[in-house]
């Protein structure tokens, strides 16, 4: 499998060929789903925490007497059945939202991510995003360059991030101006990952030589 390699100015500077592992995997809609619940959950911070009638402050008295008032009994104003009272059944801390998800299952849940969208022609690779200064103006025409020629669209008018952008080593030119685009979203290549690779309808790899030996690496 071949894919095309673009430079910054939309022009075609040369090929590169695609490992079948990790480009042209199956499909694997269970895989992709059970790894992507599983980070989501993992992101949970799990500090939501109510207090029960044991908790909150006050309620020791008993309101009113037991009898002769021709009000419904209570015990105290801290039942969850007062304003101020304790929460019944509410969330705790102490709760743990993680999940495993092994490498393995996730290096593959990835690659059957890429490979869908490789099949979609949503997979874009360019030979570098380094910028001789740090201006968003010149980030701007290089995507603009790169949309043309390779069909991204619509790029420009889009104020969502569609564009995942994975730099293969830190550039703090290009790191500064690309981010200030708000239809791209900056990552390095080692933290690829499935979630955002769903997240956004379009991968844009930098220095796809060593992005693609990395990736097959990983598998």
């Amino acid at each position: 499998m071949e894919a095309k390699i673009y430079n910054q100015k939309g022009v075609e500077a040369g090929k590169i060929n695609l490992p079948a592992k990790v480009f042209a995997a199956k499909w694997r809609a269970d895989l992709v789903h059970q790894v992507v619940e599983g980070m989501r959950s993992n992101k949970r911070a799990g500090t939501a925490d109510t207090k029960d009638r044991g908790e909150v402050s006050g309620g020791g008295r008993k309101p009113w007497k037991q009898k002769g008032t021709g009000r419904a009994r209570h015990g105290s104003t801290r039942s969850p059945i007062w304003v101020g009272g304790g929460v019944t059944h509410g969330p705790l801390a102490e709760k743990n939202y993680k999940r495993k998800v092994s490498k393995k299952m996730r290096a593959q849940a990835l690659f059957s991510v890429l490979s869908r969208k490789m099949k979609d022609g949503e997979i874009i690779f360019i030979d570098t995003l380094a910028l001789s200064e740090m201006k968003t103006k010149k980030a701007l025409d290089v995507m603009k360059n790169i949309a043309k020629a390779s069909g991204l669209k619509p790029f420009a008018g889009s104020k969502k991030a569609r564009v995942l952008t994975a730099l293969f080593g830190r550039n703090e030119k290009a790191e500064k101006s690309f981010r200030n685009l708000p239809q791209l979203e900056i990552i390095f290549l080692k933290n690829l990952n499935p979630m955002d690779a769903l997240n956004h309808q379009y991968i844009l790899i930098e220095n796809p030589e060593e992005a693609v030996k990395f990736l097959e690496a990983r598998g």
